[in-house]
């Protein structure tokens, strides 16, 4: 089975709705929504409108509050256990129609963007798939508890699909997840310290049915995701929406910039004239993408350079090493080297 990576960072929308979810969470948790509100210095009335929306910074600073104003340090177990079917957004409801969680994470790190400045890399092998949350509104970062409650939704999301309480492989955390009796109670496992949060599971649960599957709800969801991703695509510069293209389109050794430009909807010269006025080329944006999904590779799976280079669109694997050489003058196993001794 091939190793398929997604939820690369793309340029982020300029502000995020406000899901039902955050009143919901507080008032189970008992937690005032209005103190948080205030903390995060937000309007008093953000939860309480119809179709609000925040932008990326607000939506750090209210993360900052829910964390200031919450002194139980298993907030993020709380919330993912509190989670439920009303309280998901349409990104997450049509992760749950999936037909298993490698589906769902993949869908999930497609879309949800639309709900909040997150990005899910997800890694899909033969015998693992490997999630990491990252935030996509920098210089802005966010308080641990947001990573912490990535990784717990993740699990809780398997463990609502298949109906069955999933134990992840392995979930690594940068800080110490306190107190880690309750952590490893939740996960399953100890959370052990990385230089990453994420987590793993094996491929048989990551493969096991949803028994939420719905097909007919996913075709009912997916053209208004798609649509809502479109408007925020379109506002987005081109390198990153050639980017983005690129991403879906290596693996498949389709990364011309005839492929490119038919994804975005434009002629090949209308593309490389973008580019120009935004100071690159296309085989710039070829080719930092192809570096970075490399490091991704050499730094987070065991893959061979072949398979890399294969997943990357070149025509062999000297091609491909010699490439990297001209980005980086080293190896892809020096790189690879270099990555391990750093997580060490």
């Amino acid at each position: 089975m091939a190793i398929v990576a997604s939820g690369f960072e793309m340029a982020p929308p300029s502000a995020y709705p406000v899901s039902p979810a955050w009143l919901l969470i507080m008032r189970d948790l008992g937690i005032h929504p209005g103190d948080v509100l205030r903390r995060a210095g937000v309007a008093a009335d953000l939860l309480a409108r119809e179709h609000a929306t925040i932008r990326g910074e607000e939506f750090c600073r209210l993360l900052w509050a829910l964390d200031a104003e919450v002194s139980d340090r298993t907030l993020p177990i709380k919330i993912a256990e509190a989670l439920s079917f009303e309280m998901f957004d349409p990104p997450v409801f049509a992760a749950m129609c999936s037909p298993d969680l490698d589906t769902a994470l993949r869908r999930l790190s497609h879309y949800k963007r639309l709900c909040a400045p997150v990005a899910l890399h997800v890694t899909v092998g033969p015998e693992v798939t490997h999630v990491r949350p990252a935030w996509t509104e920098a210089p802005h970062e966010p308080p641990a508890l947001l990573y912490a409650m990535e990784l717990a939704y993740c699990v809780k999301l398997a463990r609502l699909g298949t109906r069955t309480r999933v134990v992840p492989r392995a979930v690594t955390s940068t800080i110490p997840l306190e107190p880690a009796a309750a952590y490893r109670a939740y996960f399953g496992v100890d959370v052990t310290e990385g230089a990453e949060m994420a987590v793993e599971f094996a491929a048989v649960d990551a493969r096991a049915p949803f028994l939420t599957a719905r097909a007919g709800m996913w075709s009912f969801f997916e053209p208004e995701l798609r649509r809502r991703l479109a408007e925020v695509e379109a506002s987005a510069t081109t390198r990153a929406r050639a980017r983005s293209a690129l991403l879906e389109l290596l693996p498949s050794g389709r990364a011309s910039v005839q492929a490119v430009a038919a994804c975005l909807g434009i002629s090949a010269r209308t593309l490389q004239r973008r580019l120009m006025e935004e100071d690159t080329t296309f085989q710039r944006v070829l080719d930092g993408t192809r570096e970075e999904l490399a490091r991704h590779y050499l730094g987070s799976t065991a893959m061979a350079g072949a398979e890399i280079s294969f997943l990357l669109g070149f025509e062999d694997p000297s091609s491909f090493v010699r490439a990297f050489h001209d980005w980086t003058g080293k190896t892809p196993e020096q790189v690879r080297t270099q990555l391990r001794r750093q997580e060490a």
